[in-house]
């Protein structure tokens, strides 16, 4: 059940992967969530044999209802119907107007209420029939939190709340830029989103406001999380690094091209490059665009060893300093 409605969820939003730049990353989520289980699966199997993670003795048999156990599994029920619902709401809206962005959303919602509820719904008991305590089957379920979330990100957003935040991006993205510019000493004047340089006019527009890499940085920081981290606020830590830099290094690429811009004139940035052995590498504007984004990533991916840093490793065994004392 859970295969046919993954399958006409990736359906609807290939349309999206393919009209839109800012959602083509969506090709790799399919194949990224698939990994994130086949990495995990022996933590799952080890739950389903055992009861527990890997490496613990089979936890023994749990009282087969508990108030708080009834209380959870009521939420699970509710979180499935309520899944159901949406999912529906979503495909009768897809085969009745077309792809729109609420379709897309609420089969993405419905989804991941789905996948969660019913891993936790059917967990009641191990395959050996014995029942499964609260806390594994809620462990269980946590493993499947990126596969079932992911989707909610490749989707695309309601354009009311997409406008924001691009208005709200595109503005602060434009106050930045000219105040640097003004504090340095460089003549230029704001209007709007337009920077007034000397040698012609910026237009700060939507495709330079970075909601393009946010969602793309935010996809990737979430992968990252999910395989190399293994504590919750550490997930989220570098969910919310990724979105800053994000930020931080679209800023970076505008004051860049306004830089070259009044450098060369503004009609430069539209100019493409043209490297010998490669040949045309595109425009100024695109080549920054998917630079930030690789630069990005590989601040994630620095931030890995930091994140998973721990002083346990660098204290010496009682057995390695006994043998140190002896030699010195």
């Amino acid at each position: 059940m859970l295969l046919g409605f993954a399958f006409y969820m990736i359906w609807d939003q290939f349309y999206w992967w393919g009209a839109r730049e800012d959602y083509s990353f969506g090709y790799l989520v399919p194949l990224f969530a698939a990994y994130v289980i086949y990495d995990r699966w022996p933590m799952i199997r080890s739950y389903l044999v055992n009861g527990d993670a890997p490496g613990v003795e089979a936890a023994p048999s749990a009282p087969s209802s508990t108030g708080l156990t009834q209380l959870c599994e009521w939420i699970a029920y509710a979180a499935f119907f309520s899944g159901l619902g949406l999912f529906a709401i979503g495909a009768l809206l897809r085969s009745v107007t077309g792809p729109q962005n609420p379709a897309s959303l609420a089969i993405a919602a419905g989804f991941s209420g789905l996948l969660l509820s019913v891993v936790f719904i059917m967990t009641k008991e191990r395959v050996d029939g014995q029942p499964m305590s609260l806390k594994s089957r809620l462990m269980l379920t946590a493993l499947f939190m990126f596969p079932a979330i992911i989707w909610l990100i490749s989707a695309p957003m309601v354009s009311v709340v997409e406008k924001e935040i691009r208005v709200f991006l595109l503005t602060k993205v434009t106050i930045v830029v000219f105040n640097i510019f003004d504090i340095i000493g460089y003549e230029i004047e704001r209007e709007g989103n337009v920077l007034l340089l000397p040698e012609g006019q910026v237009g700060v527009e939507e495709a330079c406001s970075g909601i393009r890499s946010l969602t793309a940085c935010l996809f990737a920081g979430s992968f990252l999380a999910s395989v190399f981290l293994n504590r919750f606020w550490k997930k989220m830590l570098l969910v919310a690094a990724a979105m800053g830099f994000a930020v931080l290094t679209n800023m970076i690429r505008s004051l860049f091209l306004t830089l070259w811009a009044y450098s060369y004139g503004s009609q430069a940035i539209d100019e493409h490059w043209v490297l010998p052995l490669v040949g045309d590498i595109g425009s100024v504007h695109d080549v920054t665009g998917f630079a930030i984004l690789g630069f990005t990533c590989v601040g994630l991916i620095c931030l890995l060893p930091v994140f998973n840093f721990s002083l346990k490793h660098y204290e010496a065994h009682p057995d390695e300093l006994d043998a140190t004392i002896e030699e010195q």
